[in-house]
């Protein structure tokens, strides 16, 4: 049992229980393993600790600076760092979103922890963002001081860094010169333009028409100031900063997170279902199965862009080992799914078309799938 959190309605580990529940009940003799997945989103941490990892708990600051506690997954010298768990659109008091104000400060706070406690290899599962202040909260969590023109340091959002006019790099964490960052994420987009952070993700996060394009210029100024301002330790990765990261693909990601930790960390970008598989040794877990089931809350063309269900699917395919789908629905035809080696999908809609009673009752229809698959394939 491979699937993404049904958003909305259950975790990852959720829905593979459900499911594993469905086909014992059918097939009591089945021996099922749960290896619930994620994308780099929200559930990222919780798919590690399913997997063995350890978690460690941190107190920090939500987006918008209220005390929070949230955590991230540790094994060896790896931690992996959830954006959504500290500073996510799910961690905004009352839901109430602040486009201008909301900030990655708190994400900054869990890596610093990481470092603190000798962690020299941080994945940041990148998704589900609050904020569009292109990393800079995070990197104020990391010492990075940013200045307004009196030389007094900023605060932390989006309309805060509109003062920014100098970058202090002398409190920098030091360990961030040794650290290798990764980025998992399924966002291609670039920093600015009409398919950057502030135009296509800020409306999401609340943002007026009049905010985005606020936001578009706060952005162009940020990765100007940090272009200007030269690299932390002189010229280490100094191909991977400047004004051409601002269109590389993830620079967007996270409202511009992906920018600033590939800009001052030295992050690279990599498929976050790929990571995630490769870590939790995906390809030795599904080796000798005789069936894989994934699936997510919804399973559209999305989904064929890097979504978990395709990268768990590519994997097994590489195993040869079958796959099949759930998903709450299911807008994906038969070649698109045969195309992603996906056999069938299995929508919960098919038992309860009601959307909200299907939310709602989403483990014990999933529970039903599960049989239904059992009854198709293991008998």
């Amino acid at each position: 049992m491979a699937p993404d959190k049904f958003k909305g309605s259950l975790a990852a580990p959720e829905v593979a229980a459900a499911l594993a529940a469905g086909i014992a009940r059918e097939v009591p003799d089945a021996e099922v393993r749960q290896v619930p997945v994620a994308d780099g989103g929200d559930g990222t941490v919780d798919a590690f600790v399913a997997a063995g990892w350890e978690r460690v708990r941190v107190d920090t600051v939500g987006p918008t600076g209220a005390p929070h506690s949230a955590s991230y997954a540790v094994r060896g010298n790896t931690a992996v760092v959830e954006l959504a768990a500290a500073v996510g659109l799910v961690e905004l008091p009352g839901g109430r979103t602040d486009p201008m104000g909301a900030g990655t400060y708190g994400l900054g706070v869990l890596i610093r922890h990481a470092l603190d406690h000798g962690l020299r290899e941080v994945v940041l599962g990148l998704g589900g963002s609050a904020s569009t202040d292109g990393g800079a909260g995070m990197l104020q969590a990391l010492g990075l001081r940013i200045l307004d023109e009196d030389d007094t340091e900023i605060g932390v959002g989006a309309a805060a860094l509109a003062r920014a006019r100098r970058l202090d790099y002398s409190d920098l964490h030091p360990a961030v010169r040794d650290a290798v960052f990764v980025l998992a994420g399924d966002v291609d987009n670039p920093l600015l333009g009409p398919d950057g952070a502030a135009a296509v993700f800020a409306p999401q996060k609340g943002a007026s028409p009049p905010q985005c394009a606020e936001l578009e210029a706060i952005l162009a100024q940020w990765a100007h100031l940090v272009d200007t301002s030269g690299h932390p330790f002189g010229t280490r990765d100094a191909h991977q900063r400047g004004a051409d990261l601002a269109g590389h693909p993830g620079a967007g990601a996270a409202g511009g997170t992906g920018f600033g930790a590939m800009a001052v960390l030295g992050a690279r970008q990599r498929s976050g279902i790929e990571v995630i598989l490769e870590l939790i040794d995906f390809a030795g877990r599904v080796r000798d199965a005789d069936l894989v089931v994934t699936g997510e809350g919804a399973m559209d063309e999305q989904t064929l862009r890097g979504k978990a269900p395709a990268g768990v699917a590519a994997a097994a395919r590489a195993a040869s080992v079958p796959v099949v789908a759930v998903a709450g629905r299911c807008a994906l035809d038969s070649e698109q799914l045969h195309g992603a080696g996906i056999a069938r999908c299995y929508p919960l809609i098919d038992l309860e078309p009601d959307p909200a009673r299907s939310i709602a009752e989403a483990a014990r229809l999933l529970e039903e799938l599960g049989a239904r698959i059992a009854r198709d394939y293991l008998r």
